[in-house]
């Protein structure tokens, strides 16, 4: 494996299973893995019978920290950038760390793999030829439902992501901004076990996750705005 490089390796979401060939031959051979928290990633390896070297980045430290691990690579270390799940970058650290690298003519290579997004949108049953990705909405209420009010005027089928413990608070929103018959589809702890598609109105997707005990793990809301949806029959899952 030739020096000067940085791998991006994108782990699983959930089921250690969807790790790909390349991100084992890749984390086996590095000679540092660079990731957000040491016990994920202590677990993750471990899981595959790896052991490396390990320098963490994350929100908290990159900024101080990559300089650091840009030395390390051009003294001739091999480094992969892993995040606690998915794919670094995408809503993870790793910007500052990457822009640098690129800077000292890194070589930025990415290893792609599970990802929560792409596993939502082909579970979800909508039209995918566009989309619009939003991302994390804030956690405080006024300045979330003035989010939601914005992404009403858009034409399009909208993407959001939350923390598990928001989900009915989220809903809750979409019903007063969108309406109770907005459909929309709740992507449940994608590719775990409990894996599950909540298809249908927010008003019935509301009812169904409040009545279910326990119902905690990531999830995905995908919320169908685009006008081609009225008239169209649509089944709740």
């Amino acid at each position: 494996m030739s020096k000067h490089k940085l791998y991006i390796v994108s782990t699983p979401i959930g089921n250690y299973d969807d790790i790909t060939l390349r991100a084992l031959k890749t984390l086996k051979e590095v000679d540092i893995v660079i990731c957000e928290e040491y016990k994920p990633a202590r677990r993750l390896l471990s899981h595959y019978g790896i052991t490396k070297e390990l320098i963490s980045l994350n929100e908290h430290n990159e900024s101080e920290f990559t300089s650091e691990v840009i030395s390390e690579i051009i003294s001739g270390k091999t480094a992969a950038l892993i995040s606690d799940s998915g794919t670094p970058l995408f809503s993870d650290p790793g910007v500052i760390l990457v822009k640098e690298a690129i800077e000292k003519e890194i070589q930025i290579i990415p290893i792609p793999g599970a990802s929560s997004l792409l596993s939502a949108l082909v579970g979800s049953g909508f039209d995918l030829n566009n989309f619009y990705y939003y991302g994390w909405l804030s956690p405080k209420k006024d300045i979330r439902r003035s989010q939601l009010q914005k992404l009403k005027t858009l034409n399009e089928l909208i993407v959001i992501l939350e923390t598990p413990y928001r989900l009915q608070a989220l809903l809750s929103d979409i019903e007063k901004t969108f309406g109770k018959n907005q459909f929309v589809v709740v992507a449940f702890k994608l590719t775990q076990d409990g894996e599950k598609f909540f298809r249908g109105t927010v008003n019935s997707i509301i009812k169904i996750t409040s009545s279910k005990e326990k119902l905690k793990g990531e999830f995905v809301l995908l919320l169908d705005n685009r006008d081609v949806k009225r008239g169209k029959n649509r089944s709740t899952l």
